[in-house]
């Protein structure tokens, strides 16, 4: 892990603000609150006045993405938690279930893209139908007339 910048070390005191923490970890604060956002497990408590107070197990969190980040070079998708560790524990078990689970998933989105298409099929030959003045081939035709219909 990257050295500390202050000289005292991050668990010798059991909540620390924010300005704190990015001396320590040096970074600036704006960049402690978008890795909140990015990173779930980053959850640092806030005070009565909504100031965040980091505890120690937060800023060790920190000081690994700051690693794996600038000095690894990772992206932040790269530096969070792979998803089967994520899901239950993880695990080879963990990672079964999320193929399983991926595949399912798959065929689900494959699905709907197929009857996405066939909507959009069925439309097209409803505008054809309508343009080329032949029978339309259900009941009620909604035609094209370049503003929104309701169907």
């Amino acid at each position: 892990m990257p050295a500390l910048k202050a000289d005292a070390p991050p668990d010798s005191k059991l909540y620390r603000s924010i300005s704190e923490v990015s001396d320590l970890v040096a970074v600036r604060p704006h960049v402690l609150r978008y890795w909140e956002t990015q990173f779930s497990m980053l959850r640092p408590k806030k005070n009565r006045a909504g100031n965040r107070m980091y505890r120690p197990d937060e800023i060790k969190l920190l000081l690994r993405i700051k690693e794996l980040l600038y000095e690894r070079r990772f992206t932040i998708a790269g530096a969070k938690p792979p998803p089967a560790r994520r899901a239950q524990g993880g695990g080879a078990a963990g990672r079964d279930r999320l193929r399983r689970g991926g595949a399912q998933a798959r065929a689900a989105r494959g699905e709907e893209r197929a009857q996405d298409a066939r909507r959009q099929v069925e439309i097209l030959r409803l505008r054809l139908t309508c343009e080329s003045s032949e029978r339309p081939l259900l009941s009620v035709s909604p035609c094209w007339s370049g503003r929104s219909a309701a169907w």
